[in-house]
């Protein structure tokens, strides 16, 4: 196999590593921190007062990487969580019971709790009770639903009016003034990010695609969601585009020969990531799109942050330029995007068993592509953190028997 890992692996390893590092020493001072969601966050409103944020989900995500979820997510069990809830919940909550977060842990206790409710209800009550175990204040933003095209103004005046009380509740926490100008800097920030990243992904468009925007793309989502409006993130950005533009121009993929182009639906299974990556490229299978890589943001249509409008452009990303906050006839419409621009030879469902967000309607969304698109397409099922829902075994099966039938089509259509 491939070795995956190259120049933008190593930068975004490196300035993880340096949030993770700033995490830990305010756990040591007592710097003020929140927590804070993935999907359409407001970050740049932590960020223009240096509260360091924290991301539940990657500190899940990590765990599970690093296969030290399932006894986590067990002692939540015992303490009489569902089996079928979502299991980034159960391994946050049984980090925080093991002691993982507070004075004398890697993460500090936070500051404050906002839960920017976007699209999945089990959110709010993962931040309640992460409020309830740290004892800290919860901040609970009301996101309208997407219901059209475009948000109404009644809707951007409605969060933008929430926003502000958030900003006053900075105030308190940190003693700081609010400065528009700051927050406005921090806006730049995540602009030239989201330009980066825009670009990079419309880069896989050609043939050979310069990295997998499914398991790539993770390396990217850190900087992006995590370390968006920061100096860390704009140059991260701004130098992988100058290595993807190189490889383009070399005709440089991340496997030898890209035999097939996918679109990815579906976070990954993280405790196998390696292996379950290794079973595409096998087959020479590249992902030039993936729904995963926009939980937090869709940049490649031309959404940016403002710092003309920083609480307006703040308001439209929560509700509108972000997956999880669109119905599931606006994923079909964004999946049939990417497979039509970016000549995708396949879709790929990877269905999760405890986040019912991503899996409710996929069946559905199999057959429409297959019946109506006409679209090759494979659903295969496990879960993004609990490692008893893989079979590694089942799973080589069904992927090799659909590229095996993506083969003979090939085959079938270069001799008619």
């Amino acid at each position: 196999m491939a070795d995956y890992k190259g120049t933008v692996h190593e930068h975004s390893k490196r300035i993880m590593g340096a949030w993770y590092d700033t995490l830990a020493q305010a756990a040591k001072t007592g710097a003020p921190s929140a927590y804070i969601m993935i999907t359409g966050n407001c970050v740049e409103i932590l960020r223009a007062f240096d509260i360091a944020p924290i991301f539940p989900e990657v500190n899940a995500l990590q765990l599970a990487i690093r296969k030290q979820s399932l006894p986590l997510i067990l002692k939540s069990e015992e303490m009489g969580y569902s089996s079928d809830n979502c299991a980034y919940v159960k391994a946050d909550v049984g980090y925080t019971m093991e002691g993982g977060i507070g004075k004398d842990a890697k993460i500090p206790t936070p500051n404050l709790i906002v839960c920017n409710f976007v699209g999945c209800n089990v959110y709010i009550k993962w931040f309640e009770h992460s409020a309830e175990f740290l004892k800290a204040p919860l901040f609970m933003i009301d996101v309208p639903f997407l219901r059209e095209k475009e948000p109404s103004k009644e809707d951007i005046t409605y969060v933008v009016a929430q926003l502000k009380e958030l900003i006053a509740t900075c105030e308190k926490i940190t003693g700081k003034k609010f400065d528009i100008d700051r927050l406005r800097e921090v806006c730049a920030l995540s602009r030239r990010a989201e330009e980066g990243w825009a670009r990079a992904k419309d880069l896989c468009k050609n043939r050979p695609a310069p990295f997998d925007a499914y398991f790539d793309s993770i390396n990217m989502m850190g900087p992006i969601n995590v370390l968006r409006g920061s100096t860390d993130a704009a140059d991260f950005f701004d130098a992988a585009v100058q290595e993807f533009e190189a490889d383009v121009a070399a005709k440089r993929g991340p496997l030898p020969e890209e035999k097939f182009r996918l679109v990815i639906e579906g976070p990954p299974p993280y405790p196998y990531y390696r292996s379950f990556r290794d079973l595409f490229a096998a087959w020479g299978a590249v992902a030039v799109q993936s729904t995963y890589s926009t939980v937090g943001g869709i940049w490649e249509w031309g959404y940016r942050h403002d710092p003309e409008r920083p609480l307006e452009s703040i308001a439209e990303h929560m509700i509108v330029h972000n997956l999880c906050n669109r119905s599931l006839l606006e994923r079909y419409s964004q999946i049939r995007r990417y497979v039509e621009e970016w000549k995708a030879d396949a879709l790929v469902i990877h269905s999760i068993k405890s986040c019912r967000l991503f899996s409710a309607g996929q069946g559905d969304m199999r057959d429409y592509f297959v019946g109506e698109r006409h679209v090759p397409t494979l659903l295969v099922e496990s879960d993004l953190e609990d490692p008893r829902y893989y079979a590694h075994a089942q799973m080589k099966n069904r992927i090799d028997a659909f590229f095996e039938s993506l083969e003979h089509r090939r085959i079938v259509s270069m001799s008619v």
